[in-house]
Order: C-alpha cells, then sequence, then structure tokens
C-alpha cells in the first residue's frame, strides 16, 4: 500500500478555502495557515493543518521536510493562452508602438494573418513541440492548468492539426492542458465565401472530428467588427450546443456585443471585455457566466484595462488569464500581468489570487482544482518568503521555488 506524503513545514499556507466564486473579496477573508503541512494521497490533498500536529499524528508515513521559509498557493490556472503557433511578430510590435495602425500592420503583411501563414508551414509535430516548450515554461512559473486554443489554422485540416497538436502536447508537458477550439478567429482570407458560409463549413464538417478524436470540448468565437457579428454567430454556437459543446467568447475587446451573447447562450466565461461598459457590466455580474480579463492584451496594445474593480463591486466572478499569444499578448506571464492589474484596477490580494486560481478554473469549468483544501487536487506551488503579500509586491519577479503537480514535485530542488 502506497504511503501518504506529508510536506512542510511551510511558513504560510493560503488555502484560499470559504471564498466565493463571485462578488468582491477582502484580504481578511483570506485563510492563512502557518507552520503548515500538506498531507497528500496520490493525487489529492488529504488535510492541511499544523505541521508538528500531522508530523505526531503520521509518523511513518513519507516526509518530505522544507528546509527554509515558503509560502504556498494553489497551483495558478491560465484560462485563456494561444500557446500554439507559428512565428513572431515582432515587427507588429515595433510598428505598433511606432504609431501605425491595425489596418497599416495588416496591410503590410502582418496581423492574425500572419501568424496563420506562419502556423500552416508547421507540421503537427513540430507545433506540439511548440506548445509543450511554451506549456512547460508557464509551467516551471506555478501555471499547473493551462488553456490552449486553436485558431491560427482556419481551415477543417488546418484547425485539426493545431488540435491534435495541441492533444500531442498533453503527453510533452507536466501541466494539465485544456484544448479550445477557435476556429472562429477570423474569415480566412483565403476562403471565398461568406463569414456565415465559413461558420457553416466549420460546424458542419470540423465539429464531428473534435467529438469522435476527443480534440476538445470548448468552443470559442472572436466578436468584434473585425471578426464575426453576434448574428453570424448565433447559429454557430446553437449548433455547438446541440452537439454538446461548452462554449466560451472573445468579448468585448474593441466594441461592445460579444458579452451579451456569452451571457444569453450560457458562455462559461466572457474574455476581455476592455470596452464593457455600466451595462455590460451589470449583465455579466447577474450570470454565471465568468468575467475573463486579459491585461497582458492591455499591456501589448497600449489600451485601457478590463473594468476589473466594476465587475467585481457589481458582483460578478472575475478570472485573469494572460492571453499569451504572438501579436497583442507575447509576455505570457501571467504573475506579473496579474500583479500590474492590481494596481491599476485596485484589487485586493485575495482577489488577485481568487482571479488566478480557482475562479479562472471555473471558467474551464473545473472544479477539483484551485483551493488548497481536503479532496482537492495536489496542485500547489511554494514561493521562497515568509510573507504572502511578497508575490504580489514582487510583479512577478518572485517566482516559485517549487511546482507540485497531482502530489508530485515536477519544479525543484528533489524533484520525484
Amino acid at each position: 500500500m502506497k504511503k501518504l506524503k506529508l510536506i512542510g513545514p511551510i511558513t504560510q499556507v493560503v488555502t484560499l478555502n470559504g471564498l466565493p466564486v463571485k462578488g468582491p473579496l477582502k484580504d481578511d477573508q483570506l485563510e492563512i495557515i502557518e507552520q503548515a503541512g500538506i498531507l497528500i494521497d496520490g493525487p489529492t490533498i488529504l488535510q492541511v493543518g499544523n505541521w508538528e500536529k500531522l508530523h505526531r499524528q503520521f509518523p511513518k508515513e513519507e516526509i518530505i521536510e522544507l528546509a527554509g521559509e515558503f509560502v504556498a498557493l494553489p497551483g495558478l490556472v491560465d484560462c485563456h493562452t494561444h500557446l500554439c503557433f507559428g512565428g513572431s511578430r515582432a515587427k507588429d510590435f515595433a510598428m505598433r508602438n511606432s504609431g501605425k495602425t491595425y489596418l497599416e500592420i495588416a496591410q503590410s503583411g502582418g496581423g492574425i494573418w500572419d501568424t496563420v501563414t506562419q502556423t500552416r508551414k508547421l507540421n503537427q509535430s513540430e507545433l506540439a513541440q511548440i506548445t509543450a516548450k511554451n506549456a512547460n515554461r508557464h509551467l516551471s512559473e506555478g501555471v499547473t492548468t493551462i488553456e490552449v486554443k486553436s485558431g491560427y489554422g482556419l481551415s477543417v485540416d488546418e484547425e485539426l492539426k493545431m488540435l491534435r497538436a495541441i492533444h500531442e502536447a498533453k503527453s510533452l508537458s507536466q501541466a494539465t492542458i485544456i484544448s479550445t477550439c477557435l476556429a472562429a478567429h477570423i474569415n480566412p482570407k483565403d476562403f471565398t465565401g461568406s463569414n456565415s458560409e465559413y461558420l457553416e463549413l466549420i460546424s458542419n464538417e470540423l465539429f464531428p472530428f473534435l467529438k469522435k478524436e476527443k480534440l476538445s470540448n470548448r468552443i470559442d468565437a472572436f466578436i468584434e467588427k473585425s471578426a464575426f457579428s453576434s448574428e453570424e454567430i448565433n447559429s454557430y454556437f446553437r449548433k455547438a450546443m446541440e452537439m454538446g459543446f461548452d462554449l466560451t467568447v472573445h468579448a468585448d475587446q474593441f466594441t461592445t456585443g460579444g458579452s451579451k451573447l456569452a451571457v444569453a447562450f450560457g458562455a462559461q466565461s466572457a474574455d476581455h471585455l476592455e470596452a464593457s461598459g455600466e451595462a455590460e457590466i451589470e449583465n455579466l455580474a447577474k450570470s454565471a457566466t465568468i468575467a475573463v480579463a486579459l491585461p497582458g492584451a492591455s499591456i501589448g496594445l497600449g489600451c485601457s484595462f478590463t473594468p476589473a474593480r466594476k465587475l467585481l463591486d457589481q458582483g460578478g466572478a472575475l478570472a485573469i488569464a494572460s492571453d499569451w499569444n504572438p501579436g497583442s499578448a507575447p509576455m505570457g506571464d501571467l504573475l506579473a500581468q496579474a500583479s500590474i492589474l492590481a494596481t491599476f484596477g485596485k484589487l485586493g490580494t485575495a482577489e488577485v489570487f481568487a482571479g488566478i486560481t480557482f475562479r479562472a478554473a471555473e471558467a474551464l469549468g473545473l472544479h477539483d482544482r484551485g483551493k488548497l483544501v481536503a479532496g482537492q487536487l495536489a496542485d500547489f506551488i511554494l514561493f521562497p518568503t515568509s510573507d504572502y503579500r511578497e508575490i504580489l509586491y514582487q510583479q512577478g519577479k518572485m517566482k516559485p521555488e517549487e511546482v507540485w503537480k497531482k502530489g508530485s514535485r515536477v519544479i525543484g530542488k528533489l524533484e520525484d
């Protein structure tokens, strides 16, 4: 019979126990267990409590004694990324910073279509290696669950290649990778039909493969003037729901309308929301749809941040994700971006920690991670500090020294 594992002593364990999915949070709501131990049974947390008491209670179990001071947080969850892509858009970034418009960049060969062209040049194995490399960097920075979108293929065959590559990457990384189909990113330049005809093609020909090969159970769409209208996505989402897919939406990034559709369809999340106004905020707050802020895109594009404070104060559920992509959010540092959003949005530590752990997990329909409590997955990270407030204070420069995934140490001095 396999022994239990007891890890500690940990100076502070920030459990996030008892915090709600929706609404504002105060830092004094945080449960902080000091001089603690985490007792693990296989991939699952059995108990979190006082180190000395647990040590006496379970003296014959496998003891992993830590040297030094540490703060434990649940493994981070990034619920919106585009890690699977080819090439670089450094040229776009330089042009944008020098004052060029989106149209001028696109006319010079940049924009989403540039990434589509570069991604199509790569085979499935090459894309899988890139995806795994990016996922493993994320894992080393404490992100133990990562959503990854397609959307740079934009044809049935190329989207399948991307989604198969994402599936292949799961075997090349110890992070949990959740795939999402974003074939409705833009209407590809080499498709001669209308937006509606493209969406019909994708729903009729691609969706059945996703189910058959179990490549993804999530459908995303970019609702924007440069992509698809709410009216065009209506029938696309209806078909997806009929087939049993979960929905998420790129919404309200530059203009409004997407979040309204997300709420109407009961989407798991509405992501971006930089353009959301009072009506959109109120509508989201009343719904079960998770609002996902993407500060990386705001930093990359030099635009306003998601109205995170207003969303929380209205009673909404706020998650924070990196949007790691080659165009608008190349940084890909979830903790740094969340720290910056906290400063500009006046978010408390509890609100940020919730937004990158259990609230982000809710945006993916996952309820087994994001808190350090009995019954949850033993996904946790250890920061080399004695005060949990140092983590956001360092604005992303402090990285976890150890990363534990499903009860095994995957990053650290003594990897299991």
